[in-house]
């Protein structure tokens, strides 16, 4: 038997930056620290090519020719390739997330690990390499006049950081900070801040001693030095790629001010309305806890424990859980429905673990999974504040919440005896983020990540079942235009194998509306879990025997390329073109809009052109004529509100939370639609545009003159009379156009379009006039992958392929 050496050891590793202006990217041979006789062999790298680059907002454009064309360089391929290495940021949040969504895809389609390493360490690595020594001081930009800040020190044996955690501070604080240190004579100072606020620095007495330009930014080189360092392999962790996230410094901007609010104010209607009644049927919402909450969460505290050893909160003991002054972090969570609070979690950060301090569920409510969803809440803040573990006391008798704190993820970590009253220990216990959340299919909570064994196994397969799968070509689509990471399969006959949605609804619920910033986070950290999910679905629905379907027995990978929040466009392009070109697969690019048209496909495939279709949806209204597939006219569209956008303002208005529609909805399916006689925009005959602003006017003035009046509104009439004057605008001009272009086929789509009185109106009025009216199912009409794979079905049967340098297209038209 030949000796082991250590090149049998090393693997070829890609590693990407784009958090910062600077396009990061070397390829290298990674030794793994080693041990030869009980003696170790440190880590170590070996930079084969680089192409390091300034490709200011182009990184999604450039990056995957760039790996292209860096292991081109280096004489090797894609095949070649036995791990990726990308840098977790902090940096530009769009620049992190473009370069975090591509490695995912890379990695989760090449079936091998991704590591994940700091943006700022990197900078601190590469000058090391450059000969410095001593003080180094890090000024990371973070835009809007902050910087990320980090101080190391820097020997023969690499830089030793001397903070805990990356944080974010304007920079000349930043600034003013380091000129007050007693070394500040000392300090070194690098960073891409430095190109924008170097004058700051300038003028703090710091540029003297500012490293050459060349190195402000972060390099491959530099990332590869500093995951290969004992601080970077042990902050790596997991080398699933579902388990990467970017460094976050801070939580979104409507994240934060919702923590600076007293709460969800009640709707000024409530009194009069009966808003509280007609809610009955309302979902269960989470949200911040408000300093109104404080009276109810202390009662139900006092409920929940009577008896027990635990003694509980005071309402002023919650109350100062908001304290703004805090010297640590809180989250706290609150659940309710129809305006009851019936349960709440919360806790503190300290260092980089979270304390849950209390947990509490009313007892009519228990075993429905507000526990989870709370502390899922809780957590995720956490983890945006940097915390990667969570601890809590338990009473060591209380067996119920023992067995669901350990169905999380925690365990054992130690006893405090005598801890509660009456001499009851204190059973301590632990958990790695994130928990391990178990979601049913009908939740809308988005699919976890949950720790695993990585790579996966390569599946056995049958040469009946590899023939098979060659016969069936199957395509892999991805929707993330707004706020559903969505994923499906489709063979090339149609056959719809696969379906997922992880849906943030919760998320954004609380602000009446999709939060962007939000929305794109979620996206990052649940689109492995739904690809994995579609992989196993396809596997069971073709009964194939072994296990998931592998990325490289697909045919081709879509994507959804716009038009829709850029952010979260962002991060569906960046992971399909890196999963497309590592499993070696073209790829489709599917314009969103034209996905919500091929809808009704699934329901009516004989479909075909020409008719008139219509969409309505949060984001978009207009009228088509489909003359061919391709061949679109847009014969109207909406002059200002969309219809969805405007049933969630009207919702917002009486005060029924989000999204709207369905609310409305079922308050209409019991009201008068001639109740109230709401305005009709643009109706006369031959203009097919929309305006729905007016009719939003009109609710809101109905609402404060009925209130001023002390009249009690009905809110079944209202939402009737208001989906009917939207309804019949819809209806009239559907008509209008289908008589005018000849046409005798007519369909819809679009999230409104699952609204029952829409569809059975238009199937009722336009049947009798002899028109074929076709809806998409149900779980189609609101964003949704499958939509996006029968687009990408036809595409595929085109040979309609897209290039590796596209990019998101937020504003793409029909």
């Amino acid at each position: 038997m030949l000796p082991m050496k250590l090149d049998d050891f090393r693997t070829l590793i890609v590693a990407v930056d784009t958090s910062t202006d600077m396009l990061a990217c070397s390829v290298a041979w990674w030794t793994p620290e080693v041990f030869f006789d009980d003696t170790p062999s440190r880590a170590c790298v070996e930079v084969l090519a680089s192409r390091d680059h300034l490709c200011r907002r182009q990184a999604n454009v450039e990056l995957v020719e760039t790996i292209d064309a860096v292991l081109a360089d280096a004489g090797k391929s894609m095949a070649d390739v036995g791990g990726f290495l990308v840098g977790r940021g902090p940096g530009s949040f769009t620049g992190v997330r473009i370069g975090i969504s591509t490695a995912k895809g890379l990695a989760r389609g090449a079936n091998v690990p991704l590591m994940g390493g700091s943006t700022l360490d990197a900078c601190a690595w590469l000058a090391w390499r450059s000969g410095v020594r001593g003080k180094l001081a890090v000024a990371a930009d973070a835009m809007r006049g902050e910087v990320y800040p980090a101080l190391y020190e820097v020997d023969e044996d690499g830089p030793r950081r001397l903070f805990e955690r990356e944080r974010v501070v304007k920079a000349a604080a930043a600034a003013e900070e380091w000129a007050e240190r007693p070394d500040a004579t000392e300090l070194q100072l690098t960073g891409d801040g430095l190109v924008r606020y170097g004058k700051l620095f300038e003028e703090a007495g710091l540029m003297s001693r500012a490293l050459p330009r060349e190195l402000w930014w972060p390099t491959g080189e530099g990332l590869l030095l500093a995951a290969a360092s004992p601080e970077g392999l042990a902050a790596a962790g997991a080398t699933d790629p579902a388990l990467v996230l970017p460094v976050y410094t801070r939580l979104s901007d409507a994240e934060e001010n919702e923590r600076k609010r007293l709460g969800l104010a009640e709707s000024v209607n409530t009194a009069v309305t009966g808003v509280a009644d007609e809610l009955a049927g309302r979902h269960l919402q989470v949200r911040p806890m408000a300093a109104a909450d404080a009276e109810a969460m202390a009662a139900l505290e006092r409920d929940c424990f009577a008896g027990a050893a635990h003694e509980p909160w005071s309402a002023s003991m919650f109350l100062e859980e908001l304290d703004p002054n805090a010297p640590a972090a809180r989250s706290w969570w609150v659940a309710h429905d129809n305006g009851e609070l019936i349960g709440f979690a919360g806790g503190m950060v300290v260092d980089k673990d979270i304390e849950i301090l209390d947990v509490a569920v009313s007892r009519a409510h228990r075993r429905e999974g507000i526990a989870r969803k709370l502390l899922s809440h809780v957590s995720y803040d956490a983890q945006m504040l940097g915390c990667t573990t969570a601890s809590l006391e338990v009473e060591a008798d209380n067996e119920a919440a023992i067995a669901l704190y350990g169905s999380l993820g925690f365990g054992e970590a130690g006893r405090r005896r005598g801890y509660y009253a009456g001499g009851v220990d204190a059973l301590v216990m632990s958990a790695p983020l994130p928990l391990v959340l178990p979601v049913d299919a009908a939740s809308p909570e988005p699919i976890a990540a949950v720790a695993r064994d990585w790579p996966l196994e390569a599946p056995a397969r049958t040469p009946e079942e590899r023939a098979e799968l060659e016969r069936r070509q199957l395509i892999l689509a991805i929707e993330s235009s707004c706020d559903e990471t969505a994923v499906a399969i489709i063979d090339a006959e149609g056959a719809l194998l696969a379906n997922q949605v992880s849906t943030q609804i919760d998320f954004h619920a609380r602000f009446g509306g999709v939060v962007p910033e939000i929305a794109s986070r979620k996206h990052v950290e649940v689109i492995v879990g739904v690809v994995d999910a579609a992989l196993e679905e396809v596997a069971e629905s073709l009964g194939l025997t072994g296990g998931a379907l592998a990325p490289s027995e697909l045919a081709a990978v879509g994507v959804t390329q716009g038009p829709g929040l850029v952010g979260a466009l962002v991060v569906g392009v960046a992971f399909a073109k890196g999963f497309a070109y590592a499993a070696g697969k073209p790829l489709i690019c599917v314009n969103h809009l034209e996905g919500h048209l091929f809808a009704n496909k699934l329901t009516t495939p004989d479909l075909e052109p020409p008719f008139i279709f219509t969409l309505v949806s949060g984001g978009h209204t207009m009228l088509v004529h489909v003359r061919a597939w391709g061949d679109y006219e847009v014969l109207g569209e909406t002059l200002d509100d969309a219809v969805g956008e405007a049933f969630d303002k009207v919702a917002k208005a009486l005060g029924l939370g989000y999204p709207g529609g369905p609310v409305i909805s079922r308050l209409a399916e019991t009201g008068n639609p001639k109740a109230i006689d709401f305005p009709r925009a643009l109706n006369s005959k031959g203009d097919y545009r929309f305006s729905l602003s007016g009719l939003k006017t009109a609710v809101t003035l109905y609402i404060e003159q009925e209130t001023a009046a002390g009249r009690t509104i009905s809110l079944p009439d209202l939402a009737a009379s208001f989906e009917a004057a939207v309804f019949d605008v819809q209806y009239k001009k559907a008509k209008n156009a289908l008589r005018e272009t000849g046409a005798h086929e007519y369909c819809i789509g679009g999230g409104v379009a699952a609204n029952p009185h829409l569809r059975r109106m238009m199937i009722e009025k336009l049947g009798r006039q002899g028109i074929r009216v076709t809806v998409p199912p149900q779980n189609a009409c609101t964003d949704n992958a499958a939509m996006i794979a029968v687009v990408a079905r036809e595409k595929f049967l085109r040979g309609e392929f897209a290039p590796m340098n596209v990019d998101a297209d937020p504003n793409m038209t029909l």
